[in-house]
């Protein structure tokens, strides 16, 4: 234990003399779910996402990484491959707002103060935590919406290029896994202090939870000062 604390001390406090750039941009991509209802495939995007991206740039190969995006996720079952699905046709939008923070590590070193084409594979991962209209029955057996927070850890790979002294272009994929699997109104349950009162709505399998992928490219503008590298 005391060697796995030394280490990750070290990987969050790596070598302060190296560059401190701070980045700050724009992500443009499209989101797509994957849980119970809807299309099968992994990678499909379908809606619009929008976000921000903000990076601090500890060493050349870590940076941490504060990101937020917001999209319309579409789950339906028409767009499924899956006939069972397809018969069923149940189908929902949820407007997802996602924070996320974590750490990014790059494969090569990408120091944004030499002269130079850099470019470098990345994987990221943290904590998220999204907001969404979760559904639920009341006492009166009705079905009602809920704002509520999902946690998820986010796990992004990426490819990043600089493309001059200030500006950095990335391409994405990254996969959420929530902390919950009624993203897609599949674990609807009843909640009530009656334990005589029972409806239980749900369907699929009950055993995962729900995922959702965004898939797009980042443009970011550095900024910051020179690192010193003294003895």
């Amino acid at each position: 234990m005391k060697y796995i604390i030394i280490l990750i001390l070290n990987i969050l406090f790596i070598n302060a003399s190296y560059s401190q750039t701070h980045e700050l941009g724009v992500f443009i991509g499209g989101s797509n779910f994957i849980g119970d209802v809807g299309s099968t495939r992994f990678f499909s995007p379908k809606k619009l996402a929008l976000g921000g991206v903000y990076k601090w740039n500890r060493s050349p190969r870590y940076a941490w990484r504060i990101s937020g995006i917001i999209t319309n996720l579409e789950i339906i079952d028409r767009a499924s491959e899956d006939n069972s699905r397809i018969q069923r046709d149940y189908e929902t939008v949820k407007t997802i707002g996602e924070i996320s923070a974590g750490i990014e590590f790059n494969f090569f070193e990408f120091d944004l103060h030499k002269t130079g084409l850099h470019q470098t594979p990345y994987l990221y991962t943290g904590i998220s935590a999204a907001t969404f209209k979760d559904v639920y029955i009341n006492d009166q057996d009705q079905l009602k919406e809920r704002v509520k927070p999902a946690i998820g850890i986010p796990i992004i790979l990426g490819y990043k290029l600089k493309l001059n002294h200030s500006f950095i272009v990335g391409a994405e994929i990254g996969a959420r896994y929530l902390f919950t699997d009624n993203l897609d109104e599949s674990d609807i349950l009843e909640e009530t202090t009656d334990p005589d009162r029972q409806i239980d709505l749900r369907f699929g399998d009950l055993n995962n939870n729900d995922w959702y992928v965004f898939t797009g490219f980042t443009l970011t503008y550095t900024f910051g000062r020179q690192p010193c590298y003294c003895d």
